[in-house]
């Protein structure tokens, strides 16, 4: 199957005030895969979790920055995806490589579903945790945005190597006086959606095949990303916090030091002249130098 571009859109039943989202991942899913040998029940987890942290950051009624963790006993035993404002992803798994089929709680065993949102205005994160409940990914978020928001919800979501979607249905709190019946009856037409349609069909065909006699206002697609870019500094800052003595002691015994930035499937390689200089006092010029130098980095990304 041709994966299809990453994008997301949402839309409108204006008879019904049920609102919807279909997101379609093809580059980018390719993208946080690649490298990545995942068993095929760990890659449809993940890719399943892509799909749904999508849909929720594009419908925040606040810009920030959106991450899930599932965490478990099983055989998986974490799930990770971030997405911010600008609907840039980065996710991983931790699993073992011979994984057999099954449900969330046969792989993920006893866990909880962490949230954190970081938005601009708030001084520390957000977060929150529920225990893990449900068969598969998509009654666990139904569950879990049912409590959070307080709004009837529906998912369906599918993944396979070459791209991950998902849909999403949420009963608006006028929805029951404008049709008492009208939340029942999208969600019998929804439950016809077949996996291969989720994966190969674009947003309007699928509105279309689902909904053919329903008055639906669908809004322009926004991109989506992947973005997990090599963060040196960040390396760098880590291990001046482990310390010199420590970091030469590692160079002594192994000659480099490798960190593995799990998220990003990133690897980082010091030798001994590298991790020499992060312990080197700098010169007033070179300060001087470096302060302009991300002075002239903040201007240049300021809007």
């Amino acid at each position: 199957m041709h994966a299809q571009p990453s994008r997301v859109r949402s839309f409108l039943f204006e008879q019904l005030d049920i609102r919807g989202a279909w997101v379609q991942l093809g580059s980018a899913w390719r993208e946080m895969t690649a490298g990545r040998d995942y068993p095929q029940p760990a890659l449809e987890l993940l890719g399943q979790l892509a799909a749904v942290t999508t849909l929720i950051t594009a419908n925040l009624k606040q810009t920030g920055r959106l991450t899930f963790q599932l965490r478990g006993a099983g055989e998986v035993s974490l799930l990770v995806m971030d997405c911010d404002e600008q609907l840039r992803l980065r996710g991983m798994a931790r699993t073992i490589p011979d994984l057999a089929a099954g449900s969330v709680p046969a792989l993920l065993g006893d866990g909880a579903l962490t949230l954190t949102l970081d938005t601009a205005d708030m001084r520390q994160p957000y977060q929150s945790h529920v225990p893990l409940q449900g068969e598969t990914l998509a009654a666990v978020f139904e569950h879990y945005l049912a409590q959070s928001e307080q709004l009837p919800t529906r998912l369906w979501l599918a993944a396979s190597r070459e791209t991950a979607a998902g849909l999403l249905l949420q009963a608006l709190p006028g929805a029951a006086a404008r049709d008492a019946d009208g939340w029942n009856r999208m969600q019998i037409l929804a439950d016809t959606v077949q996996a291969d349609e989720l994966l190969g069909l674009g947003a309007i065909k699928l509105i279309e095949r689902l909904f053919p006699e329903e008055d639906v206002r669908v809004f322009d697609p926004r991109p989506v990303s992947y973005h997990c870019p090599y963060d040196a500094a960040k390396i760098h800052s880590m291990l001046r916090g482990v310390g010199q003595a420590e970091c030469e002691a590692i160079i002594a015994e192994q000659g480099e030091i490798r960190v593995h930035d799990d998220i990003c499937n990133h690897e980082y390689v010091l030798d001994a002249a590298a991790v020499a200089a992060l312990f080197t006092p700098k010169d007033a010029a070179s300060l001087h130098a470096e302060a302009n130098g991300k002075a002239s980095a903040v201007k240049g990304t300021s809007k």
